[in-house]
């Protein structure tokens, strides 16, 4: 799942404090599915009190300071105030043995939506009826005071759901709360600091 770079094999990078088989909480790691700038995300087998397979992302060693803790719990709180189909919804959070925070999400199994548009000729109206369920999710986080700020194609993965596809919006590490508590805790926009992906920004957030 993951709008972060995807990781197309099982090697472990021995620079990370965790690798395949590892034991975090409830959870053991399978592979590494994705990047980011402060956060690793590995596909990993929940084994209590069910089994089944998340998506763990855990904040990477030494990139543990007070700012990216604090946009990382807040990803974690903007994903746990959301309940909607089209969203990947959190299961549990914690710390590591070395303190450094983690949260489990639902795993997506799925590609970008461009990729799953091409792959698969879809016409016009399968198109729209999945960009559909991508603006039915993103009007769901309006609803609750969010923006994502970071939508593009690598942010929204389709799958099939009873034979049909199924689009889920991933990806709130950038997002900002314009309503309530969380308003002023909003994963800080510095002055002319640049969130999100310029090509596919709106002119007013570039």
């Amino acid at each position: 799942m993951v709008d972060e770079t995807q990781i197309q094999d099982d090697t472990w990078d021995g620079a990370r404090s965790e690798g395949p088989g590892a034991v975090i909480g409830a959870f053991t790691l399978l592979r590494l599915v994705g990047e980011g700038g402060f956060g690793d995300v590995w596909e990993a087998e929940q084994s209590q009190p069910v089994r089944r397979r998340v998506a763990l992302k855990i904040v990477k060693l030494g990139m543990d300071t007070r700012e990216v803790i604090a946009r990382f719990a807040m990803e974690r709180q903007t994903l746990a105030a959301m309940e909607h189909p089209h969203i990947a919804h959190v299961i549990d959070a914690g710390a590591t043995s070395t303190g450094r925070p983690y949260f489990a999400m639902e795993f997506v199994e799925g590609v970008p939506i461009s990729e799953y548009c091409a792959s698969h000729k879809l016409g016009v109206d399968a198109i729209l009826r999945l960009f559909a369920q991508v603006c039915a999710a993103v009007q769901h986080a309006h609803t609750k005071g969010i923006i994502h700020r970071d939508l593009k194609p690598s942010n929204v993965l389709v799958g099939e759901h009873d034979g049909q596809p199924f689009a889920k919006v991933i990806d709130f590490g950038i997002a900002k709360a314009t309503a309530g508590e969380e308003r002023e805790r909003t994963l800080a926009t510095r002055i002319h600091q640049v969130m999100g992906t310029p090509l596919y920004m709106s002119p007013e957030q570039a």
